[in-house]
């Protein structure tokens, strides 16, 4: 039974929260909190597992209250809730960088809360099970230019997913690894920072010109499509490099999955392979359409593992996915893919 104190200063978000928790047997909610001082009081009660935390509430604010947390014997586990506001964006990083656990976007009104039902309690029950890497370990920073690609869409539903896959994802892999999440702009440097505390890869928000070299994971930033092209380097060669465009979003969207798998697919031709999570709409189909006819391969989750399977199905109705998989299989899938991919080059 996960134990969980919630923080807020809005009556209507502490009940909804409350509401959509309390549906759930395997957690309680043993307390609530309208700011960060009777928070920490409230925290040193009831020693709750997780705490939900606001960041603007009066007489102490989640940041303010998250630099006190580290003073405590028994520190919880911490959710910042984050409205979509450019400002909210970068108070969720200064949050992760003072130990908040993860993040979620908090719903605008109760049309909104179902949608993430599923995505705040598989979230809070990651938190006991994912482990968050050791700051003083080192990661590899690999120098050379990837010869494979392995490219992750997702977009509702898909932030658990990707926890749960680069927690595991192999820390040898001879790939770049680019996703794909749809999110709003700013947020996604959050939630890679996010990754980069579980992953035994190193994990960054795109910039354009970045080199893609093996065993790094690239977010696409949010706002921009995220285009993979080629260019030789001063050594004679070719790499792989992050370009951005804020052109048209596809979709209804920017960053869009298609606008990356197509780009990828061009360039990489058959060293790629696919993975589209779970998302609403047909951002996806396409992109893998193009990835099959240049010769690489695409996988998607399975729908009972998904919270809306919208993109999956848009590229299985072109009839170009190789699998459908469980969720924990794919980082199993991806060494194995990866490691077919690499036996080409021998």
């Amino acid at each position: 039974m996960l134990r969980v104190l919630i923080i807020d200063d809005s009556v209507f978000i502490r009940t909804i929260l409350s509401d959509i928790l309390s549906e759930d047997p395997d957690i309680e909610v043993v307390g609530k909190a309208s700011n960060g001082r009777e928070g920490l009081d409230k925290i040193r009660e009831l020693q709750p597992d997780i705490v939900t935390l606001d960041i603007e509430m009066p007489e102490m604010d989640g940041l303010q209250m998250l630099r006190q947390l580290k003073y405590l014997n028994e520190r919880p586990k911490v959710v910042i809730l984050s409205t979509l506001t450019s400002a909210d964006a970068e108070y969720t990083r200064k949050a992760l960088r003072l130990g908040a656990d993860d993040f979620i976007l908090k719903p605008r009104n109760i049309g909104h809360v179902k949608g993430i039902r599923t995505e705040f309690t598989t979230k809070l029950r990651q938190l006991t099970t994912i482990p968050v890497r050791p700051p003083g370990i080192a990661k590899k920073f690999s120098t050379e230019p990837a010869r494979n690609i392995v490219l992750i869409g997702s977009s509702a539903g898909g932030p658990p997913m990707l926890d749960a896959i680069l927690s595991r994802i192999d820390a040898d892999l001879n790939a770049a690894v680019v996703i794909t999440q749809h999110m709003p702009e700013g947020f996604t440097a959050a939630l890679a920072e996010r990754l980069n505390k579980i992953s035994p890869l190193p994990v960054k928000e795109t910039e354009t010109g970045d080199v893609l070299h093996s065993g790094h994971v690239y977010l696409s930033r949010g706002g921009y499509h995220t285009l993979i092209t080629r260019d030789i380097n001063s050594s004679g060669i070719y790499e792989g490099r992050i370009t951005h465009s804020k052109s048209a979003p596809v979709h209804a969207v920017r960053p869009a999955v298609d606008t990356t798998f197509i780009s990828a697919a061009k360039v990489f031709g058959s060293h790629t392979v696919s993975f589209i999570l779970s998302g609403m709409g047909n951002d996806g189909g396409e992109g893998a359409l193009s990835i099959k006819n240049a010769g690489g391969k695409n996988f998607v989750v399975q729908e009972s593992d998904s919270l809306v399977y919208g993109m999956a199905r848009s590229a299985l109705q072109r009839n170009c996915v190789d699998k459908v998989i469980p969720l924990v299989r794919i980082p199993t899938e991806i060494k194995r893919s990866v490691e077919e991919m690499n036996r080409r080059h021998v």
